[in-house]
């Protein structure tokens, strides 16, 4: 096994701890091998001072990446699979999908303040999120809510949270176990409220396709029941033509031989959820995602995407 593997990652803290988590596995499964993390920034990264679903560019998150692998310049990259744009580049390949962390959002609660639980937040309470998909179903729950928007790292979310007046913040309850800060978590928000977007909780490992080496490399990492789900996921995700300009909600699970797609599509003041849900065999995962995202088009999901694309061309 040659020495020197190089795996890419964004820099944030999360990032960083997540490859090391698949640095750590590789580790162990191949001792006699080298690895190495690359940090790389990305559009995402460098822009912090402006919502995501205002900078209207796919791949925020990855493109540099990507340009990075198909340049030899890593072997292998590291996504949050949320991140990952449902079309990938031809020369590229999706080698692993490991196993799934919790895939629910949390409420985190100001320290100061004695709120507990999301949905008994007072009248006119603030919550920060950056999501679209978060912001809808928040107001939806709670049109008396207030949302502003947040960016930055997990440690900025936490000060700016700690030094604001704000009620309460939500994120995803899998980037707070990995970062080994989830004591911050005041509650858990069940699926009925809060859907997580497409692939959250999971992470991918990203080669150049016709790699055979690296991939040989990564098979033992795949988790055959999480990729059915994140096929599912992303399967409407694109059909749908969803990135995270547009509020979309979507979890699929898979039990014994049966897969469950859940899915949402929410207009931006909450008003309206159009909600549905198919199952089928995990063979027929990206089928189930193309049906969920017809029934949702059709039945008022359309309109509210077309909606939100015309804004965002107006704001750009």
């Amino acid at each position: 096994m040659a020495s020197n593997i190089r795996i890419g990652t964004r820099g944030s803290e999360l990032a960083l701890r997540q490859t090391s988590i698949v640095k750590s596995l590789l580790e162990n499964l191949f001792p006699d091998a080298g690895f190495e993390i690359k940090t790389i920034k990305t559009t995402g990264d460098r822009i912090l001072d402006s919502p995501l679903f205002k900078i209207g560019e796919k791949g925020l998150f990855t493109k540099e990446i990507e340009e990075a692998l198909l340049d030899e310049h890593i072997d292998m990259a590291v996504h949050s699979c949320k991140d990952l744009p449902t079309v990938i580049h031809e020369n590229l390949k999706i080698a692993a999908i490991l196993e799934r962390e919790d895939a629910r959002d949390v409420f985190i609660s100001h320290p100061k303040k004695p709120n507990r639980s999301f949905l008994s937040l007072p009248k006119s309470s603030v919550v920060a999120t950056g999501s679209l998909r978060r912001k809808c179903q928040i107001l939806n729950a709670r049109q008396d809510i207030q949302v502003t928007d947040i960016r930055g790292n997990l440690s900025t979310r936490f000060r700016k949270l700690d030094e604001s007046n704000w009620d309460g913040i939500i994120l995803a309850k899998a980037g707070l176990i990995r970062a080994g800060c989830a004591e911050r978590t005041t509650e858990i928000l069940p699926y009925e409220i809060m859907l997580p977007s497409a692939g959250q909780g999971a992470l991918a490992v990203e080669i150049r396709s016709g790699d055979s080496r690296i991939e040989e490399l990564i098979r033992p990492l795949h988790h055959l029941p999480t990729a059915s789900s994140i096929t599912a996921e992303r399967s409407l995700l694109h059909h749908l033509e969803g990135g995270c300009q547009v509020p979309i909600g979507a979890y699929g699970q898979l039990s014994g031989k049966e897969l469950r797609l859940d899915a949402v599509i929410g207009s931006l003041d909450g008003k309206v959820l159009i909600k549905g849900s198919r199952t089928c065999s995990a063979a027929d995962a990206v089928r189930i995602g193309i049906e969920l995202a017809e029934d949702l088009l059709n039945r008022g999901g359309k309109e509210i995407l077309n909606e939100i694309k015309k804004l965002n061309s107006l704001r750009r």
